[in-house]
C-alpha cells in the first residue's frame, strides 16, 4: 500500500458539447476544434442562432427525466467505473461533492411554464437537489457525506478543496468529485450576454482570446464532469491519474461581477495555494487558466504569471470546451488530468498574432512539472489548485 499525503485523482467520467464521456473530451480537446457551434432554438429570444457547446440528448431515462440529472449520473458512474478498472479500492467511507450553480433549470422552467407548477410526488422530488446525490450514494452503497457546494464558476475548484479537506480530516476516505451545469437556456444565455461578458453572435475564434488582442468576453458552454479523489493509492496495481498537492480559495468582498483591481485576494489565493502544496512559483510549470477571455481577467492572471509564475506557460480551454459556469473548473481540470495521461498539452490555437509569450499554441508535449489551476468565480469567488504526476 502506497500512501501520500496529497489526494490521488483515481477516475474521470465527463458529458461535455464534445459529447458523452471522457474519451470524447479527450478527442475534442485534443483536436483543437472547438465544440462552440451555431445552435438553433435561441432565435426568439435573442435574435440570432447562438454559438454555444451545449450537451446533446442522451444518457438513461432510468438516470432521471432531463440532461441534468442523466450527465450527472452517467458522468459519477463513469468516474467511478474508470478507477474501478485502473485498480482504485474504495476505503471505508466514500463521500460525494456536488459542485453546482442553478440546478436543473430545465425541468423547473417546465414545472411554471409547461406543467402548471402541479407533479405527482416522485415528479417533484426528481426537482430536489438531494435526489440524484441520493441515487448516486444508493447505486454504488457509498456512506460517507455528500453535499453541494456553489461558488459560481469556481465551484469545481471549491469541490476538489472540500474533498480534499474531508480526506486530511478522516471524515472520508475517498470523495466523488461532481461538477454539473446544464443551464444554457435562452433566458440565461440572454443575460449573461447582456452582462457584457459571453458572446453569442460570432465563432469562439473571434470572440474568446484569452491572453491575445481582441478578445470580447466568454463563448458558453455546458458540461457534467466527476472524478474520484482517493486518500491512498491501495494495491500495487492502482493507476492514478494525477495528485491534487493543494490549494486555496478566498473572496475578494469587492462587487458582484468585477475582480477588485488591487489584486491582493487574487494573489493571495496563489501564494496559500502554493504553500499548502509545498510549492514554489518558479517551479510551476503550466498555468491552465480561468481564462475566460474577458479584459480584467486577463489582467488579473497575466500579474500572476509576471509576479509569480515566472517560468510558467500559459493555456485555457474556454475557447474549445466553452465557458461551462458551475462546471467550468471541472472541465479544465478534466483536461489537465487527461493530459497528465497522454503527455499532451491540450492546448487551442492562436486565435491571432500578439499574444502572451508564454501562451501555449496547439496541443503540445507536456513537460515535467506541477500545474497551477486557477477558477476566478463572478462574485469574488478565487481559488487555485496544484496538480501533478503521480511519477
Amino acid at each position: 500500500m502506497r500512501s501520500e499525503k496529497s489526494p490521488f485523482i483515481a477516475g474521470v467520467g465527463a458529458v461535455t458539447g464534445y459529447g458523452w464521456g471522457r474519451d470524447a473530451l479527450w478527442r475534442g480537446l485534443h483536436s483543437g476544434v472547438s465544440a462552440v457551434v451555431p445552435t438553433p432554438g435561441y432565435e426568439d429570444v435573442l435574435g440570432h442562432t447562438v454559438w454555444i457547446a451545449s450537451v446533446a440528448e442522451g444518457g438513461s431515462p432510468a438516470d432521471g427525466a432531463g440532461r441534468f440529472s442523466r450527465a450527472l449520473r452517467a458522468t459519477a458512474r463513469e468516474a467511478v467505473n474508470d478507477a474501478l478498472a485502473r485498480g482504485w479500492v474504495p476505503g471505508r467511507k466514500v463521500g460525494l461533492v456536488h459542485a453546482v450553480v442553478l440546478g436543473d433549470v430545465l425541468q423547473w422552467r417546465d414545472f411554471y411554464l409547461v406543467d402548471g407548477r402541479e407533479r405527482s410526488v416522485r415528479g417533484y422530488l426528481s426537482l430536489m437537489p438531494s435526489t440524484a446525490i441520493s441515487l448516486l450514494m444508493q447505486e454504488f452503497g457509498f456512506h460517507g457525506p455528500a453535499m453541494n457546494v456553489s461558488a459560481m464558476c469556481a465551484s469545481g475548484n471549491s469541490a476538489f478543496l472540500t474533498a480534499k479537506a474531508w480526506i486530511d480530516a478522516g471524515v472520508a476516505t475517498d470523495v466523488v468529485v461532481v461538477a454539473t451545469d446544464i443551464s444554457g437556456t435562452p433566458e440565461n444565455v440572454k443575460h449573461f450576454r447582456d452582462l457584457g461578458v459571453a458572446v453569442t453572435d460570432v465563432p469562439p475564434d473571434q470572440a474568446c482570446r484569452p491572453f491575445q488582442p481582441g478578445s470580447r468576453g466568454f463563448v458558453l458552454g455546458e458540461a457534467s464532469v466527476a472524478f474520484v479523489l482517493t486518500g491512498e493509492v491501495r494495491g500495487n496495481d492502482a493507476r492514478p491519474y494525477a495528485r491534487l498537492r493543494g490549494g486555496a480559495m478566498n473572496h475578494d468582498a469587492f462587487h458582484v461581477t468585477s475582480i477588485n483591481p488591487d489584486l491582493d485576494h487574487v494573489r493571495a489565493v496563489l501564494d496559500d495555494a502554493l504553500t499548502d502544496a509545498g510549492v514554489k512559483g518558479r517551479d510551476v510549470r503550466y498555468l491552465n487558466a480561468h481564462g475566460p477571455g474577458t479584459k480584467q481577467c486577463d489582467a488579473a492572471e497575466s500579474a500572476l504569471l509576471a509576479d509569480s509564475l515566472t517560468d510558467a506557460e500559459v493555456y485555457s480551454l474556454k475557447p474549445l470546451a466553452g465557458h461551462c459556469q458551475a462546471a467550468a473548473a471541472a472541465v479544465e481540470i478534466a483536461g489537465a488530468v487527461l493530459g497528465y495521461e497522454h503527455a499532451v498539452i491540450p492546448a487551442p490555437r492562436h486565435a491571432v498574432e500578439g499574444g502572451h509569450e508564454r501562451l501555449l499554441d496547439g496541443a503540445t508535449v507536456q513537460r515535467d512539472g506541477v500545474t497551477v489551476k486557477t477558477s476566478l468565480g463572478m462574485g469574488g469567488h478565487n481559488s487555485a489548485i496544484i496538480l501533478d504526476s503521480v511519477t
